[in-house]
């Protein structure tokens, strides 16, 4: 055998196929096929050679590589760790590689990274994170959190350049979603709670420029207020979406309360109530005989949280798989349920729009009020 690589010439001639036949067989095309026959000729050649595909000609002869792209805001935070590895596993269900990008709350990354997808032809690019609050009241959640208004423009010529896209959480434009409805979780959430005999309720309701946490915080305070129930203002207390942020915003609710907490505090996360139940603790207190906690999202780190945390659930993991075969363009069945038996909340509201509704989880930081 001769040194050096095996060329794609070398295996049509094995093959006894033309190159561009041997080329298409292996790298495909956007435009033309080839016969099945022929096709399994040429990869048998390609496998007795041992010949390495280009992934350069594979791209330019399909139109786009085999990269799917993921952004998300902290890869450290378990609630987008979960949806990456929904991702992961639908990309690689259709042959594609998943390459993630975490931002880290700089501003410049998240519209970087589309536009590198887009510069080297990747298949998909999927967005995973809150949009901010506008500033206007009437206009969408067009812009990124960590971005400028450019992000849907770039979105938007990417897919009408053959590339695919799906964002998560709210969407931006028209562009495909898998949308969670936070004000509607928090609101079922705040009317268990209210059921079980909590009347005051605070909450750390995470940075306000967020949709998420401005919806979650919203939902959960108007049901309580329509209950009967009370959310004072100096009861509502801001912090970063982190285990440290709730961990602070508890100390300043306990330090503005004066020893008179609420029956219940909600973080509108789960790590941020992770945060809080341990400042409860650190202060001499406990969940819940001193103060009941609840969280929104269910994030599989809750398994090892004491007492158990009453959460919102989301199926995190098959958002990631829908939202991969939302921005491919491939149908997916919604009615099956999760690994516990319970219903993944996820329904199609057209064809490039998934709404995911949580599941109330009450546990042991939430028992029913004296």
């Amino acid at each position: 055998m001769p040194d050096g690589p095996v060329t794609l010439s070398r295996v049509a001639r094995e093959a006894g196929v033309s190159l561009a036949t041997a080329s298409r067989a292996i790298n495909g095309s956007a435009t033309r096929t080839v016969r099945p026959e022929l096709r399994e000729r040429v990869l048998a050649a390609a496998e007795a050679l041992g010949y390495v595909p280009d992934p350069s000609a594979q791209a330019m002869a399909r139109g786009r590589t085999a990269a799917l792209g993921l952004v998300v805001h902290d890869i450290a935070d378990p609630y987008f760790s979960a949806i990456a590895s929904g991702v992961s596993r639908a990309a690689e269900a259709e042959g594609l590689i998943v390459t993630l990008s975490s931002t880290e709350q700089h501003p410049e990354r998240e519209l970087g990274f589309v536009d590198l997808v887009r510069r080297q032809r990747g298949r998909a690019v999927i967005l995973a994170g809150s949009r901010v609050v506008s500033d206007d009241a009437g206009a969408g959640p067009a812009t990124s959190a960590l971005t400028g208004g450019n992000l849907q423009e770039t979105l938007t010529a990417f897919q009408e350049s053959g590339g695919g896209v799906a964002t998560i959480g709210q969407a931006i434009g028209t562009l495909p979603v898998v949308e969670i409805d936070n004000a509607g979780g928090a609101a079922a959430l705040a009317r268990e709670l209210h059921g079980l005999g909590y009347r005051r309720f605070g909450i750390l309701s995470g940075p306000p420029a967020l949709r998420t946490a401005s919806d979650r915080t919203a939902g959960f305070r108007d049901m309580i207020r329509s209950l009967g129930g009370e959310v004072r203002d100096d009861d509502v207390v801001a912090g970063e979406f982190t285990r440290d942020g709730g961990y602070a915003a508890m100390e300043r609710l306990a330090a503005g309360a004066h020893g008179d907490l609420p029956d219940l505090v909600f973080a509108v996360n789960d790590v941020m109530a992770v945060g809080a139940m341990a400042a409860v603790r650190h202060a001499g207190m406990s969940v819940p005989d001193d103060v009941a906690v609840a969280g929104f999202d269910d994030i599989p780190t809750l398994r090892d949280v004491t007492p158990e945390l009453t959460t919102v659930h989301i199926a995190l993991e098959r958002i990631g798989e829908a939202a991969t075969r939302l921005a491919l363009g491939i149908p997916t069945s919604l009615d099956r349920a999760s690994g516990d038996g319970a219903s993944d909340g996820l329904e199609a509201t057209s064809s490039r729009s998934i709404t995911v509704h949580g599941e109330i989880r009450l546990r042991a930081s939430t028992p029913p009020a004296p």
